[in-house]
């Protein structure tokens, strides 16, 4: 693996961790980034440079289950915080379950078509497009949110919210966008959304990371090994960074500043760069 491999795979565990948990497009950014400037496919096939470009979000879901480990290991019975039980706590895997089945079960259906929608210009249709329905949603969202706390979500808030997430299979339209945009206007306060965007988000990633390496198995070569390693462990240090940020953010700003960021972006690339 020689420096400019190293270098490559690094910028875009930068740009993976940094925009993972901002509602703006990881995927997006990456394959803008790497289209533009780097051409990680021109270091090896096609094949394997998209799924890094997935692969690598296991560094971020780490962070997330960092970040979240207390929360994780109720959910999965591994702990009994009373502290948190005394406070009714009502987020269950179950809700997990029933919000991370709608993209799940579409993503593997059509994992053949999405994998082609990897290019700079569908990413910039689905930055603007998700940029537009962030602002809607921070304009057309209840005056005063119903659901504070992630420990407030029902199961229809959790299918809902899944529903949203769909939309972001068109790579650009951004994960976290959309479903904070859902959670946004069916009431859930921006931190809730947040939160349970980022649980949710977990098995999400992993899934599509899991897929991603069996159907490109037969390209992959030992030489590519330490190109995923490098992209992993920088995603999970910038991930692990830019989430703490993102939360003490979220409720401040909301969701409008970031559509409008993405809507100026897409705006840029396509009259100046494509």
């Amino acid at each position: 693996m020689n420096l400019w491999e190293i270098f490559v795979a690094f910028v875009l565990g930068i740009v993976e961790g940094l925009t993972e948990f901002a509602p703006v497009s990881s995927t997006g950014h990456m394959i803008l980034v790497d289209d533009m400037f780097l051409h990680s496919d021109k270091l090896f096939s096609k094949e394997v440079a998209t799924s890094f470009k997935v692969v690598i979000q296991l560094g971020s879901i780490l962070a997330v289950v960092i970040v979240f480990k207390e929360r994780f290991m109720n959910l999965l019975g591994l702990k009994k915080d009373l502290s948190v039980a005394e406070q009714g706590q009502k987020l269950n895997l179950k809700h997990v379950i029933v919000g991370m089945m709608p993209a799940a079960v579409l993503g593997f259906l059509f994992k053949d078509y999405i994998d082609d929608l990897f290019s700079a210009k569908r990413v910039v249709i689905g930055l603007a497009a998700g940029g537009l329905l962030m602002i809607v949603a921070d304009w057309f969202r209840p005056s005063r949110a119903k659901v504070k706390t992630v420990d407030q979500i029902t199961y229809k808030h959790a299918i809902g919210i899944g529903l949203f997430q769909c939309i972001a299979l068109w790579p650009g339209f951004s994960r976290s966008g959309s479903t904070m945009s859902g959670g946004v206007l069916m009431g859930l306060g921006h931190r809730a959304a947040a939160d349970f965007t980022f649980i949710m988000a977990v098995p999400v990633m992993f899934g599509a990371s899991a897929l991603s390496l069996v159907k490109g198995w037969s390209s992959f070569t030992i030489d590519a090994l330490p190109f995923f390693i490098v992209g992993f462990i920088s995603a999970f240090i910038f991930a692990l960074i830019s989430i703490r940020f993102f939360l003490k953010l979220i409720n401040k700003i909301k969701l409008a500043p970031f559509g409008m960021y993405r809507i100026v972006l897409a705006a840029i690339i396509y009259f100046f760069c494509l």
